[in-house]
């Protein structure tokens, strides 16, 4: 097992090198000049998010896609994630994280307008989209389409699934003291509660849990910067300077060069608002909408507020931190690190962040279990939907117990498998994503047109 480990080290050497980084940073930046910077229409696309669009075919509304796919993106990769990217990757990596949420709206809102384009509708009258579905019927590419739903089918397992039962039973046991069996257990039946009702379940229980869980978590991390307000800008100064200049160790912080910074976060970046990845749009497909633009926009604000608020928040809250108690939080890294940071705030804190702990882990576990059944549906057809989801209960519990550094490390190189035919997709049809958003949002009127171009019925 161990040599397996060290290789899977190896191919993510390789998978998250330069390569990957020029290819993942630079197809945000290209989208955002080939769509005139779509992210000026943030305050447009927040106010698509919260209305009806009464006009739309589709299995949810777009807010219960944009709060599944917010559960999804919305975990430990915000609170563990960052932390290990700090950690890693020195302050600099917080820099790098968010402008991958910044630039990486761009990507998010052309998978998901790739998304509705291309979806198609099933006999029951259930909409089935993603970039599977891009690459079949946008490039004739089937053969990618494959490889896309077997890294994807994995992942969930990995990103998805174990890690986040994990994180949460090692937190409660610190916590509370409760055994990762029982804090296991119960995660096991509650998700089996909510998913076996599929993606309306699902949608229902996210329109609910997402906001809550985001505002309960905001308002602790601002409590922290509060606390540390006089370390604000000497914060912010180090988090620029150490993006692009090499760190010497210090300050509570380890040595880092730039490659580092950049690698520890966009990879953490990417883990965490999964844009370039290709699962958001997944859910995308079964919004009610009017026409691809729409739901692009609202799917878009997910990145927004998942990287550019959450994530840029934690990063804030960790590097105070450190800088406040450089000698105590010395060489603490991923959870040990936010655990420390949240103990600043008296009695309550370690309680703030196990709660936004929790509700951020379930969230995620439901969200992703919708990505892989699709993957895994795609794969094998309807008959292999219930197998899955019995097997992702188990999964949630076995996740809870195991120790799983082997599991993080075979996340990482999934979801870098994930995003290359993502990628190749996203680039070969930078044409269609031009033409439909001057059809429906640089042309007068546009944004209310009900597209023209029907769900391809499926055979």
């Amino acid at each position: 097992m161990q040599e397996f480990h060290d290789w899977i080290n190896w191919l993510n050497g390789y998978l998250w090198g330069p390569p990957m980084l020029v290819l993942l940073f630079g197809t945000h930046l290209f989208l955002t000049f080939r769509l005139r910077f779509i992210q000026k229409h943030t305050w447009t696309a927040i106010k698509l998010s919260v209305s009806k669009d009464a006009g739309g075919e589709g299995d949810v509304s777009q807010f219960g896609a944009l709060t599944t796919a917010l559960a999804a993106t919305i975990g430990t990769g915000n609170i563990v994630g960052v932390a290990t990217a700090v950690g890693l990757g020195g302050p600099g990596a917080v820099l790098w994280c968010w402008l991958t949420g910044v630039f990486g709206m761009a990507t998010k809102y052309s998978e998901a307008l790739l998304s509705v384009k291309y979806r198609v509708k099933t006999s029951d009258g259930t909409m089935l989209g993603g970039p599977m579905y891009a690459l079949e019927n946008g490039m004739n590419a089937k053969w990618l389409a494959i490889l896309f739903c077997i890294f994807t089918s994995i992942a969930a397992f990995g990103i998805g699934n174990t890690v986040q039962a994990n994180s949460i039973a090692v937190m409660v046991k610190e916590t509370m003291g409760v055994s990762p069996h029982i804090s296991g257990g119960i995660m096991a039946v509650l998700t089996a509660v909510v998913i076996l009702g599929g993606v309306k379940s699902i949608a229902r229980v996210c329109e609910m849990l997402v906001p809550f869980m985001a505002i309960f978590y905001v308002i602790g991390c601002a409590v922290i910067l509060a606390i540390n307000a006089d370390l604000l800008l000497p914060a912010l100064s180090l988090i620029f300077s150490a993006a692009f200049t090499p760190q010497a160790a210090g300050g509570g912080f380890i040595g880092a060069s730039v490659i580092m910074a950049m690698r520890y976060g966009v990879a953490r970046g990417l883990f965490s608002n999964e844009s370039g990845l290709g699962s958001a749009p997944i859910v995308a497909a079964a919004a009610q909408t009017k026409n691809p633009v729409r739901q692009a926009l609202v799917s878009m604000t997910g990145t927004f507020w998942d990287t550019v608020v959450v994530c840029a928040m934690t990063g804030l809250v960790l590097v105070t931190a450190v800088l406040r108690n450089p000698t105590g939080l010395d060489k603490l890294s991923g959870a040990a690190l936010t655990k420390a940071a949240f103990a600043q705030i008296p009695t309550i804190g370690p309680i703030v962040l196990t709660v936004g702990l929790l509700t951020f882990v379930f969230s995620t576990i439901l969200g992703w279990s919708y990505y892989g059944e699709r993957a895994t549906e795609y794969l094998l057809g309807k008959k292999s939907i219930l197998p899955y989801r019995v097997a992702w209960v188990i999964a949630v519990y076995v996740g809870s117990v195991t120790s799983l550094a082997l599991v993080w490390d075979l996340a990482d190189a999934m979801n870098a498998l994930m995003a290359i035919p993502n990628l190749v997709a996203l680039l070969s049809l930078s044409g269609v994503l031009v033409a439909d958003t001057q059809k429906y949002l640089w042309d007068d009127g546009g944004i209310e047109m009900v597209s023209e171009e029907p769900a391809k019925e499926m055979a």
